[in-house]
């Protein structure tokens, strides 16, 4: 989908149509979620601190989440994708790989599919979406974000050594600016550089994504789409408006962060045999703990007093906590949950 949170929020609301507008919470160190188009020229972009998108937009227009109303919107699109093939796996709400190779309907042309999927999406629910079809995950999916928005564009197999050639390693599905900094002190720059890199020298780099990267360099994925990829985590975090200073404050704001978690459980099915602490400081260092407990668990006072074991002083060491998360691993079906609430020991 295009810009999808704040789709929602124009389509929902004539005043914001047209007008720059981020959705976010309020607070000075929230982060933008989505940006509509209107927003980008002004170098306003996802996960950009708010303050930082309202120096670059002054007029930047800041709209609150409502996650039930895009919950909403993508359970609408999922069905249509269900109408053409049950081969969908959802990355997020606004989403997903379709493998289209045998479809409910639409006939052979996956670029058709990918049409009338888009008609469908619009005349339903007034939204534009961009597709991209290709003859793999990873193609597909760089295929997607060529033409933005209202956009479907193809990669056939004939183009796809000219195309990844001169494409800049950035742009790969997967690689982060981190790795691509690294790959520059390589001298890799462009696909044509990863795809001559020594595959050894790139494993020993990057470990088992060093091998990944040599394939898709050369256009090569035979990961399968997967409808029923279970679930590794789930989580919640939340960035302050200021510091919280001590264990007390800290361990305050657990509970809330706890709930969030309860409730993407709940909806999933699902408990959890590790919960882990996430901590932002002041001096922008972060820091991890985590528990696994002797049974899986679900509700958010279990989760918070997990939580609240793997917090003390010495974790602090005095510093400012500028964000706290909690996460759910080791995930397993919702019924080998005790009835019994968790104790842990001092």
């Amino acid at each position: 989908m295009d810009a999808f949170y704040a789709s929602v929020e124009q389509r929902d609301d004539a005043r914001l149509r047209g007008r720059p507008v981020a959705v976010a919470w309020g607070g000075r160190r929230s982060v933008v979620l989505t940006a509509s188009y209107e927003a980008r020229p002004y170098g306003v972009r996802s996960a950009m601190p708010l303050y930082r998108a309202l120096e670059r937009c002054p007029d930047l227009v800041v709209v609150e989440p409502r996650f039930e109303a895009y919950r909403e919107v993508s359970a609408q699109i999922r069905a249509v994708f269900h109408a053409f093939t049950p081969l969908v796996e959802p990355l997020s709400l606004d989403e997903a790989y379709l493998d289209v190779t045998a479809p409910l309907l639409g006939g052979p042309s996956a670029t058709r599919i990918a049409q009338a999927i888009r008609g469908q999406i619009r005349a339903g629910t007034g939204l534009t979406a961009t597709a991209g079809v290709s003859v793999n995950k990873f193609l597909a999916k760089l295929a997607s974000g060529l033409h933005k928005p209202d956009g479907l564009t193809v990669i056939l197999p004939d183009q796809v050594d000219a195309l990844l050639a001169g494409l800049p390693v950035g742009d790969f599905h997967g690689i982060g600016p981190a790795t691509a900094a690294k790959l520059a002190g390589m001298g890799i720059h462009t696909g044509a550089d990863l795809r001559a890199a020594d595959p050894a020298a790139l494993t020993a780099r990057f470990g088992v994504h060093g091998a990944h990267f040599s394939r898709i360099a050369r256009g090569l994925d035979d990961r399968p789409v997967e409808p029923d990829r279970p679930h590794r985590s789930v989580g919640t975090e939340e960035t302050y408006g200021h510091d919280l200073r001590g264990v007390d404050a800290v361990a305050a704001r657990l509970p809330v962060l706890a709930q969030g978690v309860e409730r993407r459980l709940e909806r999933a099915g699902l408990a959890a045999r590790t919960v882990v602490l996430k901590l932002k400081f002041d001096d922008r260092s972060v820091l991890t703990r985590r528990v696994t407990l002797p049974l899986p668990v679900h509700a958010a006072p279990d989760l918070a007093r997990a939580a609240t074991h793997l917090l003390t002083p010495d974790l602090l060491a005095g510093r400012g906590v500028r964000l706290a998360g909690i996460t759910a691993a080791g995930l397993v079906p919702a019924g080998q949950v005790p009835t019994q609430p968790l104790l842990l020991g001092g």
